[in-house]
């Protein structure tokens, strides 16, 4: 087997591969040898079948897979004597398509090699950690809103018409063609109008009604419907209205604490300061996420495979014009063209991406299964009820996986960047936090 270097340009390589004919003969008459002792054939014992036979019977199939296996063995011992590592799948074709039993096979390689990534000296990469401690002020606004959200309803006065926000109390009976059916009567049931918890078109026809009145309310229930006795169906409903409530927040006090899991107002207080400067925890650190990867975007310099930049480049062109127009759901659009400011930015991308896989792989940084799991059934959440089929559909789909594990990997690459580098922590407000985070989003 013949291995020649036919192109050696910055990052690009070539090889012309050569596989004998005698090495191709030989693999067969192996692979032939290793399954004699199985094979059974008319008129021959388990394992007695001349190898001529074999040869003739079962020869064409097994020179495919050898061939395979030998140009797959010398691209994988070229690799490991070269170093080279690709930056894609290599591109592999055979140059005499001609072939014919008995000839040389020849191939040519080429791709594009990852490229030598320079040391980081990460004395010099000084960062500034903002620290946010959680102000009275922020602690009681947040109190606030907890009390809204955990809101009370009390009586409007005699004589008031509901609004939107309301909280009607009623008996109701529902019939369908004038019959009553399961589940379509209540007493004393408080309803909120404008949450949309009854059948569309309902709540908003008990707006304006007042205590005492009796209300009869005409819907259609959706044709999708879970009861498929009433889809689709026209249903009344006879409505007496007992009490119109208007919302009220809930008072701040040590029953409000109780309602989201603190012993009292002290407590949920001090709940409160924790989330809070651990969001702004999360924040800071984003910000300081994007200082270390301008350092080193900064400190290092080597070529890049033209093949990933252009790529990233797509990738992104991409995904803005998605965002500039959202109402196109599918990829049915036309072609887009990738502009200087894109591939500027994927050029930084793919630096920085290599730069940081080859840290990570340097200081043997791992994603636990542990830390996928947690991740997995984090992003699980968002799918209430479905919580076990996104499980599953993650546990068999290889390219989710890596799509979920390559944020873990850089967040702890970048950990590991952050115990050696130099960082000073400094004290700002909130605001101040907040516009670093907004200056992030602008760039």
């Amino acid at each position: 087997m013949q291995v020649t270097e036919t192109l050696n340009e910055g990052l690009k390589r070539g090889y012309a591969i050569t596989v004998t004919a005698a090495e191709l003969d030989a693999k067969v008459n192996e692979k032939l040898a290793e399954a004699q002792p199985e094979v059974e054939m008319k008129g021959f014992r388990k394992g007695k079948v001349p190898m001529a036979l074999l040869k003739k019977q079962f020869g064409q199939k097994v020179m495919g897979e050898a061939m395979q296996e030998s140009i797959d063995g010398a691209m994988s011992n070229h690799f490991e004597e070269s170093g080279d590592r690709p930056a894609l799948q290599p591109e592999v074709k055979m140059t005499n398509e001609d072939w014919k039993e008995g000839d040389d096979v020849e191939v040519s390689m080429s791709y594009e090699a990852l490229p030598e990534i320079p040391e980081v000296d990460y004395s010099k990469i000084k960062l500034e950690k903002l620290v946010v401690k959680a102000e009275d002020a922020a602690v009681e606004e947040a109190l606030g809103n907890l009390a809204e959200t955990a809101q009370d309803f009390k009586a409007r006065k005699k004589g008031s018409k509901a609004k939107d926000g309301d909280q009607v109390v009623m008996d109701f009976l529902g019939k369908v063609d004038g019959e009553a059916f399961d589940g379509g009567a209540a007493e004393d049931y408080p309803l909120v109008l404008g949450s949309n918890s009854f059948i569309p078109g309902f709540e908003e026809q008990l707006v304006g009604v007042k205590a005492g009145e009796e209300k009869a309310v005409t819907v259609s229930f959706p044709e999708d419907y879970q009861a498929e006795n009433l889809a689709g169906k026209e249903a009344v409903f006879d409505c007496i209205i007992k009490e119109v409530k208007e919302p009220v927040a809930a008072e701040i006090n040590d029953d409000l604490a109780t309602k989201f899991g603190a012993e009292d107002l002290a407590g949920l207080k001090t709940q409160i300061s924790e989330r809070l400067e651990a969001e702004y925890a999360g924040a800071a650190r984003a910000v300081m996420k994007r200082s270390l990867l301008d350092s080193l975007d900064g400190l290092v310099d080597f070529d890049l495979p033209p093949s990933l930049v252009e790529a990233e480049a797509k990738q992104i062109a991409h995904q803005l014009w998605h965002e500039d127009n959202p109402d196109v759901e599918g990829h049915d659009h036309p072609e887009i063209e990738t502009t200087e400011e894109h591939t500027k930015l994927a050029t930084r991308r793919v630096r920085l991406g290599l730069l940081l896989a080859e840290i990570g792989q340097k200081a043997e940084v791992e994603v636990t299964d542990a830390e996928m799991t947690q991740a997995i059934m984090n992003q699980a959440r968002q799918y209430p009820g479905q919580e076990r089929q996104f499980f599953e559909f993650v546990q068999q789909n290889q390219q989710m996986q890596q799509q979920m594990r390559a944020p873990l990997f850089e967040d702890k690459v970048v950990d590991h960047v952050f115990e050696q580098a130099t960082i000073k922590e400094k004290e700002v407000s909130k605001d101040d936090l907040q516009k670093a985070v907004e200056a992030l989003e602008e760039e």
